[in-house]
């Protein structure tokens, strides 16, 4: 792989896109969260699983889209 390097540029993000995004992701979570409710015990084991995951790289994302690395 090669690494391309990119000038430092300075991203202006106001608060009401980082409120954006913050919402989006709660509402995902809220859907999924609806979804999983309605599917039986072994299911909702599994998509548990899959939600911590799903929600750990939404987060990682919006912060990405705001420029700041994640943890």
């Amino acid at each position: 792989m090669t690494a391309l390097s990119i000038p430092r540029t300075h991203v202006r993000v106001t608060t009401f896109e980082r409120v954006l995004l913050r919402v989006s992701a709660a509402t995902d979570r809220y859907v999924a969260s609806r979804i999983a409710r309605r599917t039986g015990d072994a299911a909702r084991a599994a998509l548990a699983t899959r939600e911590s995951v799903a929600d750990a790289r939404s987060d990682a994302r919006a912060l990405g889209g705001l420029g700041i690395p994640p943890r």
